[in-house]
């Protein structure tokens, strides 16, 4: 009995076989970072939602729309990560990731600290590209898309950082 309901698990509808998985043991680990990306992003909602709404000043429109669109991105990378969560099997995680309120709400800062986000996004998706490179097509490719942007985000700030007129990176 036991060894027919495998069987069956394994059968999709109209009789063709599952392909076998390729990742290996790694199915819980890659939830795990899944589940981590997932966290990070609604953080970052959160964090670019509050930024965009603590700035001041002359160029406030422009920040604003910015930091808007983060969030909004932040937004749909975490329901991304959340599909592949529940194509795997898993359970998305109602976590948010770490938030820290400094209480210091200058641009510069605000930057700086949107910096290290999009390092920890990056460190997060390089995780999770290290689990399933040569063994998942679409995670992997998932993986590298995401680094891509993540590392497009973190040049923007590192140029906002910038002096007007310096071409050299202020980091």
């Amino acid at each position: 009995m036991a060894a027919r309901r495998k069987r069956a698990a394994k059968t999709h509808a109209g009789g063709a076989k599952a392909p076998a998985s390729k990742r290996g043991g790694n199915k819980e680990r890659i939830i795990e970072a899944l589940n981590t990306v997932l966290e990070l992003e609604l953080a970052g909602v959160v964090r670019y939602l509050h930024y965009s709404l603590m700035v001041f000043g002359h160029a406030r429109i422009p920040i604003v729309k910015w930091m808007r669109d983060e969030a909004t991105q932040s937004a749909d990378h975490a329901a991304q990560a959340g599909e592949h969560v529940t194509a795997l099997g898993g359970h998305p995680s109602l976590k948010i990731g770490k938030l820290l309120e400094t209480h210091k709400h200058d641009i510069s800062q605000i930057l700086l600290e949107a910096l290290e986000h999009e390092r920890e996004g990056v460190a997060q998706y390089k995780k999770l590209l290290s689990l399933v490179q040569g063994k998942d097509v679409c995670l992997e490719e998932y993986a590298r898309s995401l680094i891509h942007e993540e590392t497009m985000h973190i040049s923007e700030i590192e140029k906002m950082l910038r002096r007007p007129g310096d071409l050299e990176p202020a980091l």
